[in-house]
């Protein structure tokens, strides 16, 4: 399983681990240890310590310089979104980390496989093992793939949006008016389309689209932020 389990790394992640033990013992859970005591195995635990350190530093350190408009107790919200339990579940299922983990009898009868607290503990672990074989930079190429883009995607809108970073942003030295209009609705009734302008104070600034006008005004909120922050580089 291991063997495969790098296979497949190699060829969907480009990822091509030195040394296969850390790699098996990211996903390998206790009671699969405890049902081989004569292999000399060892489980993810403390690997998976590693990772979420790891994990906290890196996404701290992406989104303290993507949003430098927000405080920091949005941003503690924003990371606290992004490392919790359910979304490195998410992860863990989207890269398929489920099919290779190595568990006793009883957990796998009991469907261990498909718990989120076991996901999350095996996404941690893997970024641990990644880490400790190839560095932080193999680390921060598969995050960039696998979580950022996250962000665009609307995954962690709950807990800070573009639309209120764009507000902070811009109210910084006094009260501006921001404004969405509504230009366009295209698409069918199964797949609509919205286009929004962005006005500030009267000035268009640019337009977004989305799947509805929520994700629109998101998307032109983003896109003045970036041509914001451009302009002051």
């Amino acid at each position: 399983m291991i063997t495969e389990l790098s296979d497949y790394l190699a060829q969907e992640f480009d990822l091509h681990f030195k040394n296969l033990d850390l790699l098996a013992e990211a996903f390998t859970q206790a009671s699969y240890v405890n049902e081989h005591p004569h292999e000399n195995l060892r489980y993810y635990e403390r690997i998976e310590f590693l990772g979420d350190a790891v994990l906290q530093l890196l996404v701290s350190e992406y989104i303290y310089r993507r949003y430098p408009e927000l405080p920091q107790g949005k941003l503690t919200r924003l990371r606290a979104a992004m490392v919790q339990e359910k979304s490195f579940a998410a992860f863990a299922r989207e890269c398929h980390f489920d099919q290779y983990i190595r568990l006793g009898k009883g957990e796998e009868m009991a469907g261990a496989r498909n718990r989120d607290s076991l996901l999350c503990d095996i996404f941690e672990s893997f970024i641990g093992a990644l880490y400790l074989d190839q560095g932080r930079e193999a680390v921060e190429k598969f995050i960039r793939r696998v979580i950022f883009p996250k962000l665009d995607l609307g995954w962690f809108d709950h807990a800070v949006d573009s639309k209120s970073a764009l507000q902070e942003f811009l109210q910084r030295d006094g009260d501006v008016n921001i404004e969405y209009d509504l230009i366009a609705e295209t698409g069918s009734e199964n797949a609509p389309e919205f286009t929004v302008a962005l006005m500030v104070d009267g000035q268009p600034i640019c337009q977004g689209t989305g799947s509805s006008k929520k994700h629109a005004e998101m998307a032109a909120a983003q896109a003045a932020l970036e041509q914001f922050r451009a302009d002051q580089q």
